[in-house]
């Protein structure tokens, strides 16, 4: 009996052994078939079940460029991921049936919503259909005021002073600063000024910490994470990892927030009850506040947090970003810096000849004297006369044609579609435009298109703006950027003063790479030193 036993033990066993021998060949006979398919394709390989989350996984640090050697080769790139497959473009004929042509079969999505609702909510870059089209009609009439556009020259001309007073202090006592941060911190103060009308202080001498920014950082990182983390609604659900921080880090922004947006209210009661509507203030969040007070708008205490975090994301890190590029760019095109400080110079001596103004006569090394001619220049830099800076205007957007503040922008597929170059798109998938790979494609630029020019945007000597559809940092078509002329405003008037009467130098063997979020922000700042010019 105890024999039989050991033997249909050990019959099991073999059995057993044969099984697990027999699966192993099948499963790594379907890998070698489907590896082996693949050996002529050009594009990412793909493994089976996981796609090719593996190598977008080792690729992820540098996945815009990783992306770019692919667009150089194909113009469209099919990325299989294990819940969907995303599609990337870089060919503007493409990029105008999916922007324009076809624009109501690639909404926002709801896989994207679900990535980004915690944090943007139902704002305007995260929703579509009626609720979209009409925050759009809303927050395009306040960009068109005046008043607005009065406020903001203002405020980004009161805190660009306060850069280069910062800057100033550097220069005398030579020291290194983070470029990037300053930046970070110029524009989050001013948003929040011409955002909701606050004074949080991050740009003062002693550059305190602030919870609020390193929230609203912490967030966006994770938050773009979960576009490939097929795992982040395990750990939202168990509250575990990035998912854990970014609760904490959204109770930091929401208190913030919802604390503006009742102390706002508050104000603008009293100033009514006590007769002085005019006190009200001119800022965007009071803007939506009045118009909350219509039943119609359905503007809920919820729906202005989500207003004001939209306009924080699209005013604060975008032109910090491409400040921070810019700046880098000229510090390794030298004569690009040179020619841009002729045109300052020669602009300051037209302007201050217009006014009537003797210049200030200063010394670069006399601090007092050449804080006084900061003064007066920036006097000169209005609305209007910054439209003059030809050759400024033309280094933004080149800088921006090669470091685009949104380096690539999905979509969703509502519907089965075909591109334009015979591509399939199949619903419910992401399809991506890649502005950042767009600006390097030769076949958009020509040769020298990873080259950092900003003559090409000259045409007998005056400048020739590019179809938005091959020039993507603004978006195109029915939901291009309505911050356009407002984001290159704040540039120009920082950049004017900045360029005018400062030297960078770049700290020696400090690596400058961007960061991956959904803004193109680099990964260890920008260190550099400053030297005051005459």
């Amino acid at each position: 009996m105890e024999g039989k036993i050991l033997s249909s033990i050990s019959s099991s066993l073999n059995d057993y052994c044969i099984g697990v021998t027999v699966l192993a060949c099948f499963i790594i006979s379907w890998i070698f078939i489907h590896r082996w398919n693949q050996r002529n394709t050009i594009g990412p390989k793909t493994w089976p079940i996981v796609g090719a989350a593996i190598e977008q996984l080792m690729n992820y640090d540098r996945m815009h460029d990783w992306l770019v050697q692919y667009l150089s080769e194909l113009k469209t790139v099919k990325v299989p991921m294990p819940f969907t497959t995303y599609t990337y473009i870089a060919d503007p004929a493409n990029v105008e049936h999916v922007l324009k042509t076809n624009f109501a079969n690639y909404p926002k999505g709801e896989t994207y919503h679900s990535y980004m609702e915690v944090l943007l909510g139902d704002g305007i870059f995260n929703s579509d259909g009626e609720l979209w089209r009409k925050q759009r009609k809303t927050s395009s009439l306040e960009f068109a005021s005046r008043n607005l556009r009065d406020f903001s020259t203002t405020v980004f001309r009161e805190y660009a002073m306060k850069l280069s007073s910062i800057l100033c202090q550097a220069s005398v006592h030579h020291q290194e600063v983070d470029m990037q941060e300053l930046l970070m911190r110029m524009t989050l103060d001013s948003i929040c000024k011409v955002g909701f009308g606050v004074e949080i202080g991050t740009l003062a001498t002693d550059l305190p910490e602030n919870h609020f920014a390193w929230a609203f950082d912490t967030a966006n990182i994770i938050v773009t994470l979960r576009f490939i983390d097929p795992l982040w609604r395990v750990k939202r659900f168990l509250n575990i990892g990035s998912e854990a921080l970014l609760d904490q880090s959204m109770k930091i922004i929401d208190d913030f927030t919802y604390g503006v947006i009742h102390k706002r209210k508050a104000e603008t009661e009293e100033a009514r009850a006590t007769g002085k509507s005019d006190q009200i203030k001119h800022d965007i969040l009071s803007r939506f506040i009045e118009l909350s007070e219509n039943p119609e708008n359905n503007l809920s205490d919820k729906s202005l947090r989500d207003v004001v975090m939209n306009f924080v994301i699209a005013g604060r890190d975008t032109t910090a970003t491409t400040l921070s590029w810019f700046i880098y760019m000229i510090m390794t095109h030298p004569h690009v810096a040179d020619k841009l400080h002729s045109e300052l110079k020669s602009f300051e001596e037209d302007r201050s000849k217009e006014e009537g103004l003797p210049l200030v006569p200063y010394d670069p090394e006399d601090i007092k004297s050449f804080n006084k001619r900061l003064t007066q220049y920036s006097g000169l830099l209005t609305y209007d006369s910054l439209g003059r800076l030809s050759y400024l205007h033309a280094a933004i957007t080149e800088t921006l044609r090669l470091y685009p503040a949104v380096p690539q922008d999905p979509k969703g597929i509502l519907k089965d579609d075909v591109l334009p170059d015979g591509t399939k798109l199949k619903a419910g998938g992401m399809v991506t435009y890649v502005p950042y790979s767009m600006g390097r494609m030769e076949y958009n630029w020509g040769p020298d298109a990873g080259s950092f020019k900003p003559e090409r945007w000259f045409k007998d000597g005056l400048f020739q703006n590019a179809s938005p559809f091959k020039f993507t940092a603004f978006q195109a078509g029915p939901r291009i950027c309505l911050g356009k002329d407002s984001a290159y405003l704040q540039m120009k008037m920082t950049l004017a003063i900045l360029c005018r009467f400062f030297d960078f130098k770049h700290a020696p063997n400090y690596p400058v790479k961007y960061r991956m979020m959904t803004i193109l922000s680099m990964a260890h700042g920008l260190k550099l030193t400053v030297t005051r010019l005459s």
